[in-house]
């Protein structure tokens, strides 16, 4: 038996218990209304509306709940890649010695690797999760450039963090069996979508598939923190803010790798190809001159956009692999086809195929 708080568990008095030890001294949560929200594949998140008693300006009037997804396959292969211990311990753990937007916890915990978890974090409210098919604009894209600058300077090649236990920091050996995972999720991958390629984007990710270089080459230098699925599902959006404001959400694929590979994956991902034709030159040397602010010395233009092109394959990898191990469903199937046309297209505009050797 489990001691980690389910659902059933978020009570009026454990609510109000969580935000006494927040600092909201005198606040009583008298009831709640609860509301699932997202669309996450590998966790459910619900909205709990508080009706509170003693409470001032500063206590939240609403908190989202984070569980393990009901979906037996979903939830194995959490357990399995470590997915909910890394969310668990991103905001236990790493949280406060970064300078990227993320909701502020209130409570975490899980039962040794999961699947049982709970997390309760701040409502983000107004801001909406973006929309991974629709794509943003190019205002939403500058700033979630420069929030992945808080999230990779404070880590830049810092030793400490390839010590950590859980962000399993990449080696040769765990590159090889990500190769081989990759290489054995293709053809199922291309049974159910390669039809919705082009062949040239068929083409180019099946010869990921024998790189020579990325994306299964162990981090070298640079490397940092990385979120590793840094996309528009992965984001709360307050469009309407002027700028937008931008917080990031979903840490369980949390890792020490390439940077460039976090922003070469948003920019594939998350713009419409005549946006990212247009625009990619200027949000890459955005978030590089955002480094150098940050006080990262020594990262010159031209490694950092050689590196931003070895991380075109970052997101085909995802889109391959992610697509296999989830439970199917009609608005998966049309974001991993997205992914993987934008992501091989994207290669091919910037002739990242050189790398593959």
């Amino acid at each position: 038996m489990t001691s980690v708080t389910t659902p059933a568990g978020f009570t009026a008095e454990w609510l109000t218990e969580r935000l006494r030890e927040a600092g909201h001294s005198t606040a009583e949560v008298k009831s709640f209304v609860a509301t699932p929200i997202g669309t996450g594949q590998m966790g459910k998140c619900i909205r709990y509306e508080l009706d509170l008693a003693g409470a001032d300006e500063s206590t939240p009037r609403s908190l989202v709940g984070k569980f393990p997804s009901d979906d037996p396959l979903s939830r194995q292969t959490a357990v399995a890649l470590r997915s909910y211990l890394k969310e668990v311990s991103f905001y236990r753990d790493l949280q406060s010695r970064l300078a990227i937007s993320t909701p502020r916890c209130y409570h975490a915990e899980i039962d040794g690797d999961g699947p049982d978890f709970a997390l309760l974090l701040e409502d983000m409210a107004p801001a909406v999760q973006g929309d991974q098919l629709a794509g943003c604009s190019l205002d939403v894209a500058r700033v979630a450039m420069q929030e992945l600058v808080g999230l990779h300077a404070p880590t830049w090649c810092d030793d400490e963090i390839r010590a950590i236990e859980w962000l399993a920091a990449g080696n040769e050996v765990s590159a090889e069996l990500m190769r081989a995972f990759y290489r054995a999720q293709l053809p199922g991958f291309l049974g159910r979508y390669g039809a919705r390629l082009a062949p040239d984007e068929a083409e180019i990710i099946e010869r990921v598939a024998d790189s020579k270089g990325p994306p299964f080459d162990p981090p070298g230098e640079p490397f940092a923190v990385v979120h590793v699925d840094y996309r528009l599902d992965n984001l709360l959006i307050e469009a309407t803010a002027r700028p937008p404001r931008v917080s990031v959400v979903d840490w369980q694929t949390v890792t020490v790798g390439s940077p460039l590979n976090d922003v070469c994956y948003f920019i594939g991902a998350s713009l419409l190809r005549d946006d990212r034709l247009s625009a990619e030159d200027e949000l890459v040397r955005a978030y590089h001159g955002g480094l150098q602010e940050a006080g990262v010395e020594g990262y010159s233009w031209g490694q950092c956009w050689e590196d931003y092109r070895r991380g075109a394959f970052a997101g085909v990898v995802m889109a391959v692999v992610a697509s296999m191990i989830v439970q199917q469903t009609e608005r998966g199937d049309a974001m991993f086809t997205a992914m993987a046309v934008r992501h091989s297209r994207h290669a091919i505009d910037i002739g990242a195929d050189e790398f593959l050797g």
